[in-house]
């Protein structure tokens, strides 16, 4: 059995995926929007644009527009427009950067189900810069895709610490990430049948 990782070494691993993302992804920056999605999603929605308040947070929670309902979506792009303005590289920014922190996570979750921390960093490190994850990272509309990433990846760690100390409060914070999850994006639907494939490992 691999000795463990102490702090330091995990901090270094989740460095290095992190500067993997960010040389591979942050050319984006510099990228304008794409004429497909992305004037619905930001560009030319006046209710993104006009940023973040109490009236455009209330919409997000009713909006079916690009024939989602996913208002943390929104509010994600709300709070862009809020800080940012119309900013296309800064979005993109954000979106490295969620792609980043989901990349460690998924590490961090590897080296929680006891793969090895060699298998567990290369596997995040495919992760972080395999090209399926182009659509997601470089294109703002599909933003939802990261978000609902993180909260799922958020999700399957606290459920780790649910199943092995059986603590209510980790039961809870799931339900309320699953809940966040659906929120940015409705393909969390299939989280029952994950945890039931859980049950067969690592938690068998």
């Amino acid at each position: 059995v691999p000795a463990p990782l102490s702090a330091t070494q995990v901090l270094l691993a989740l460095l290095l995926i992190g500067a993997l993302v960010l040389l591979v992804f942050g050319q984006t920056a510099s990228f304008e929007f794409l004429e497909w999605d992305d004037p619905g999603y930001v560009r030319d929605n006046p209710k993104v644009r006009a940023g973040l308040s109490l009236s455009s947070f209330a919409w997000a929670l009713t909006s079916l527009d690009m024939v989602n309902w996913h208002p943390l979506t929104w509010w994600s792009y709300l709070l862009d427009l809020r800080l940012f303005g119309p900013n296309p590289g800064a979005m993109h920014l954000v979106n490295v950067a969620l792609h980043g922190i989901n990349s460690s996570l998924l590490c961090l979750l590897l080296l929680r189900w006891g793969i090895r921390p060699a298998l567990a960093l290369l596997a995040g490190a495919i992760f972080a810069v395999h090209p399926l994850h182009v659509e997601s990272v470089a294109w703002i509309a599909e933003r939802k895709d990261l978000l609902s990433a993180f909260f799922l990846l958020a999700l399957l760690l606290v459920w780790d610490r649910y199943v092995r100390h059986g603590q209510r409060h980790h039961y809870w914070s799931a339900v309320l990430l699953a809940a966040l999850g659906l929120m940015a994006k409705a393909m969390l639907v299939t989280l029952p049948l994950l945890l039931l494939l859980l049950d067969g490992w690592p938690y068998a």
